[in-house]
């Protein structure tokens, strides 16, 4: 069998095609079998507050289609428009490589991919953040 395995903490909380599913007090780990299906951890959810900058601004349309939240192809559209705009600005190999990934995986409709190569990026861009305050 294959497809997705989510191994769940106690208490932890999941989006599963706009439901809500929460653990028990227990770990358990769920095989989802259905292809396709739109797949979210709560605890790697950005709320809409946190989306102030311009890798969680892409991150968060991502979400948004995992969520039901997006129309898919009108989302693919603002997505690859903004990994195109991170491209411009990040060009360094490693971020190549996320941002390569983020784009092939929404021209395959697997938005949960990209949201996973997308949010590599986010560590990269707070130290870059970081370094252009003034001390």
């Amino acid at each position: 069998m294959s497809g997705l395995v989510l191994k769940l903490a106690p208490k932890e909380r999941v989006l599963i095609n706009g439901a809500v599913i929460e653990n028990g007090d227990r770990r358990s780990r769920l095989s989802i079998v259905t292809p396709n299906a739109n797949i979210l951890r709560l605890r790697d959810a950005i709320h809409p507050g946190e989306v102030n900058t311009p890798v969680r601004r892409v991150c968060y349309i991502a979400q948004l289609v995992l969520s039901g939240d997006a129309d898919p192809a009108e989302a693919d559209l603002q997505l690859l428009r903004g990994i195109e705009q991170l491209s411009q600005a990040l060009r360094d190999a490693d971020s190549r490589v996320h941002l390569d990934a983020a784009t092939e995986a929404v021209r395959d409709g697997q938005h949960y991919q990209a949201l996973k190569a997308l949010r590599a990026l986010l560590p990269r861009e707070e130290r870059l953040i970081a370094a252009r305050r003034p001390q």
